[in-house]
């Protein structure tokens, strides 16, 4: 008898655990994609600035800010991708603008409980590179 008894006592507990640890596998999951999502954002931000700083120019810098965030999906669009004051043509000396990019994006969950979350990636460089 206690054997028996013993087996229902096992079915309860995992009835009881399995929610908390698939929960915790979900969140983790969740966390970790954010987190991958908002590294891409800054590598994003930062080669966009780079080749803004180098060349000046909004389209090559909005290409290479789309290549660096390949693993976002979906990928980048024309419209998250914000640019700040232009690099002048010519820096003279003693003075340092700079180049500035800000990313916005929207993470849509996984699991559907939360979000969408607006993530944020943002570069500035020193123009002339």
């Amino acid at each position: 008898m206690t054997e028996r008894s013993e087996r229902g006592a096992v079915a309860v507990e995992f009835a009881l655990l399995a929610p908390v640890l698939v929960m915790l596998l979900l969140g983790i999951m969740e966390f970790s994609r954010a987190y991958n999502a908002q590294a891409s954002l800054s590598a994003a931000a930062r080669e966009g600035v780079r080749v803004m700083a180098i060349t000046g120019l909004e389209a090559p810098a909005r290409s290479a800010a789309k290549n660096a965030a390949v693993s976002l999906q979906p990928g980048l669009q024309d419209t998250n991708i914000i640019f700040g004051a232009p690099c002048p043509s010519t820096v003279s000396t003693g003075t340092s603008p700079q180049a500035t990019i800000t990313i916005t994006y929207s993470l849509s969950t996984m699991t559907g409980i939360a979000g969408p979350f607006t993530m944020t990636g943002r570069g500035a460089m020193l123009c002339g590179g």
